[in-house]
């Protein structure tokens, strides 16, 4: 095929020097090209490669832009509208569709969507490529090369967008699957709406739950006006969709203090809220897995509802460091593994609860000895779990990790604000019966009056949700 007219080059120049980094981004994935290499040069070239051998190389390129949603370079550009290229696409798409979908997904998830989405497939994919994806095509990819998604097989993508609370992302894979058009930039909303639902739990003198809609109100922490990202496990839910959270004891609660200052208060707090609680105290950080390892696998104690582990530790912001001075850590993700559905099959679609306070330290020397590795990780099988039960293995799962200086600790009789705020918050939502979400918005409101006021000791607190339901410590 002859190579494209001067004015086609000329499109291309303008367009590959119009586009953004993530933009770039897309438009490679978009062509199918399997090149990492996304700079403007190597898009101009590949954009010259499939227009010389495309048999419609401007219906190609306007197509590019439209779902690229970069109408301003499509009319300066392409010199057309984008009613007329809805128009030709009508008849004929010249992109694949799968990857069209896969694009408006990932434009479409804000970060917090894409932080629980990697929490969600931490443990399928390498954690140097969990590490490095930029959005959500990044996983997409790395799906695709796992076999688990493809353009035949979206069940994967679909059920993880549901545990996030993307219910309107769940639906155009849905509509996807059901062989309907992808929707057009036209098409979709400026801005998707979610359905936030506050389900009270039932009273003896009712009949049924009254269900209140409501909208979230994220506080803000840390410097600046960043919000904190509370990552959803579902968003739209039936009024009796909550956990049962009744037995007594509740279920097992392991605290491990390796700082010293405040294990005998989250002793006191959750024995309060009736579970039962062991307290370790100056750990190793072999100790630390040794002991979390020990818990999971005592079946007779995770019978009840829930799991609770409250660690307090020095470390960083992805490792604990127990008392080990000379280490590579523990990596968070091993602990939460521990307690995955595949790893403790009678944690299967039961709550647990992970509250993290580590004190970060500039830097640590790695030993010569091997990190701790999700290799290590045991597998007792599927007991107590029905075949006909799907639940993913990283389901109902809420994660609260509050990191801040290790400087603190020199302060005399320290005691970690998170950790005071939330008992605080813990035992006050047990006396109202609120929901556990709304329990941690108090937490967050308190610790950004502290860095209000306190900017020299902040503390930044992330939290990760994948619970499939509400839940209430009664």
């Amino acid at each position: 095929m002859a190579e494209p007219e001067l004015n086609v080059l000329q499109a291309i120049n303008q367009i590959a020097e119009a586009l953004s980094s993530s933009e770039r981004r897309s438009l490679f994935y978009l062509c199918e090209s399997p090149d990492t290499d996304i700079s403007m040069a190597c898009a101009k070239e590949m954009l010259k490669t499939k227009v010389t051998y495309h048999e419609s190389g401007s219906m190609f390129l306007a197509e590019l832009l439209l779902q690229l949603r970069r109408l301003d370079i499509l009319r300066k550009v392409c010199r057309t509208s984008r009613a007329e290229v809805e128009r030709s696409l009508q008849y004929r798409q010249v992109l694949p569709r799968f990857r069209v979908l896969m694009a408006h997904i990932s434009e479409e998830m804000a970060s917090e969507d894409l932080s629980s989405m990697t929490f969600l497939i931490s443990n399928m994919i390498p954690r140097e490529k969990i590490e490095n994806a930029k959005n959500f095509l990044d996983l997409v990819i790395e799906l695709e090369k796992l076999d688990l998604v493809s353009p035949e097989r979206v069940d994967f993508v679909e059920e993880c967008l549901s545990n996030i609370g993307r219910a309107d992302l769940a639906k155009k894979v849905a509509t996807y699957k059901g062989g309907s058009a992808v929707a057009t930039p036209a098409q979709h909303p400026p801005q998707q709406e979610r359905c936030r639902a506050f389900c009270p739990p039932p009273t003896p003198n009712s009949s049924y739950p009254v269900q209140e809609t409501r909208r979230e109100q994220l506080r803000h922490i840390g410097t600046g006006n960043r919000p904190i990202p509370v990552h959803r496990g579902q968003s739209c839910q039936s009024p009796v969709d909550w956990y049962s959270f009744n037995s007594n004891p509740r279920g097992v609660c392991v605290i491990i203090d390796c700082v010293g200052n405040d294990g005998g208060m989250l002793e006191q707090t959750f024995t309060a809220l009736h579970f039962h609680v062991t307290l370790y105290q100056w750990l190793s950080v072999d100790d630390t897995l040794a002991t979390l390892r020990g818990i999971s696998k005592q079946r007779e104690n995770l019978k009840s509802d829930g799991f609770i582990c409250c660690i307090i530790s020095r470390g960083t912001t992805s490792h604990l460091l127990g008392v080990d001075s000379y280490t590579t850590g523990l990596h968070l993700d091993n602990i939460r593994r521990l307690f995955a559905a595949d790893v403790c099959p009678m944690m299967a679609g039961k709550p647990k609860l992970f509250f993290i306070q580590t004190y970060g330290v500039p830097q640590y020397q790695p030993s010569a000895g091997q990190p701790h590795r999700d290799e290590h990780m045991e597998t007792d099988g599927c007991y107590g779990q029905s075949e006909n039960e799907c639940i993913p293995t990283d389901a109902d799962v809420f994660w609260s990790h509050c990191w801040t200086d290790e400087r603190q600790l020199e302060q005399g009789h320290h005691h970690s604000v998170y950790l005071k705020a939330l008992t605080d918050a813990l035992l006050k939502g047990q006396r109202r019966k609120t929901k556990l979400v709304d329990i941690h918005t108090e937490v967050n409101g308190a610790i950004y009056e502290h860095n209000r006021r306190n900017p020299a000791t902040n503390y930044h607190l992330d939290l990760k949700l994948t619970l499939r339901k509400d839940l209430y410590l009664q």
